[in-house]
């Protein structure tokens, strides 16, 4: 394991005789050997967790001023490992591969406790967290299951797509999910009654990530021709806004709040973008010229984690980012707008009176009004138990 600290006292120059900012108070090289596909923090402890394409799992302990630890390595998939996330607990890391099982590893021992052979029937590409007690997984055909780790049951599938399911965004309030797929479409899986309440009509390219913001009124969708194309919730079936400025198709997308977004492009940069107005105000850092597969925060949001194919997880101090507005745009790189991608600015796409792709039953629905979000009272239902498939089968 390779380890490298960049100082704070490392600047940049921009194509102008300016001197830029520094991208980053620190940043952490872990060369993990291969090709990471994704990386998954702990909910409260200062472990990151990286699949990589052999079908192994590493798990690195991180701290202030240290280099990371690497607690132990293990053959979790007799194929890449595409996707892990932690459990609401962090007692488990859950592993999906194209080998169709979702594998369940204990974190203090490194040894498999459980695993679902045949989960999908097609390759395993997502896997995200859903409520403390369920985990939701996509697969290259474009179903999505949910699974009740409480009941040990698939609990909700969805045939949304008709192409690979690229990333997932879990809506609590209306126990809905988002998917955004390499057919071009953005789907809303209604966990409750158990179906697709829509889908969005196909955009001009693969959609490659997915994330929410604008207190619930916005979607944003990274594509793989560099634009994010923004959908109004309720008014779906196109999109509203379209937000030019990547070269490159954006693979990773991260909210750091209601405004403001985090980018993982094909260029290997790591940019800071806001919505509306759209604005790219800076960069993080960089994998030099190799693209960015995945993008997470540490449980405590001091830390960001990139996974990229120059065989590198870099852990970036990024505190800044938390400290308010004027001082995150003070920490970030200020390079030209040549850096930043081209034709950086937004075109709306003339849509005002889009179909809504929400459920037709206003239980369903969640409504926003300005900057508020209505939520529903009472207690959250239970899942539906309608699988009949076991989640783990003991080893």
């Amino acid at each position: 394991m390779r380890v490298s600290v960049c100082c704070t006292a490392q600047a940049k120059k921009a194509n102008s005789k300016e001197e830029t900012a520094v991208m980053a108070e620190a940043v952490v090289d872990i060369d993990v050997g291969t090709q990471p596909f994704d990386l998954a923090f702990h909910p409260s402890a200062s472990l990151v967790a990286v699949s990589l394409i052999t079908g192994r799992l590493h798990l690195y302990e991180y701290g202030d001023g240290r280099q990371p630890e690497r607690k132990w390595n293990v053959s979790a998939h007799s194929e890449s490992c595409r996707a892990v996330r932690f459990t609401g607990d962090g007692r488990l890391l859950l592993t999906g591969s194209p080998d169709c099982s979702i594998v369940a590893t204990d974190v203090e021992t490194g040894q498999a406790v459980a695993r679902l052979t045949g989960a999908h029937g097609a390759a395993i590409n997502r896997i995200i967290n859903a409520t403390d007690w369920s985990i939701a997984s996509g697969d290259d055909e474009g179903t999505i299951k949910v699974w009740d780790t409480r009941q040990n049951v698939c609990c909700s599938s969805f045939k949304a797509h008709d192409d690979f399911v690229a990333d997932m965004e879990f809506v609590p309030d209306s126990m809905q999910l988002l998917g955004a797929s390499g057919d071009g479409t953005l789907s809303i899986c209604n966990i409750r009654r158990n179906r697709v309440d829509g889908k969005s009509q196909f955009a001009e390219d693969e959609l490659l990530s997915v994330v929410m913001c604008k207190d619930g009124r916005k979607v944003v969708c990274g594509s793989q021709d560099g634009v994010l194309l923004l959908y109004s919730w309720g008014h779906m079936l196109d999109c509203s806004d379209r937000f030019i400025g990547h070269p490159n198709s954006v693979d990773a997308l991260l909210k750091v709040d209601e405004d403001t977004l985090l980018t993982g492009s094909m260029d290997g940069i790591i940019r800071v973008v806001t919505i509306l107005p759209n604005k790219m105000i800076g960069v993080i850092g960089e994998h030099a010229e190799y693209p960015i597969e995945r993008l997470a925060f540490s449980h405590d949001r001091t830390t960001l984690g990139s996974a990229s194919h120059d065989n590198t997880v870099k852990l970036w101090d990024v505190r800044y980012l938390q400290e308010g507005d004027d001082e995150a745009s003070e920490g970030v790189d200020t390079k030209q707008q040549a850096s930043l991608g081209e034709n950086t600015g937004s075109q709306g796409n003339g849509q005002t009176d889009s179909t809504i792709i929400s459920g037709d039953d206003s239980d369903d629905e969640m409504e926003a009004e300005g900057s508020r979000r209505r939520k529903k009272k009472g207690k959250q239902p239970a899942l539906p138990s309608k699988g009949k498939s076991k989640f783990f089968e003991d080893l």
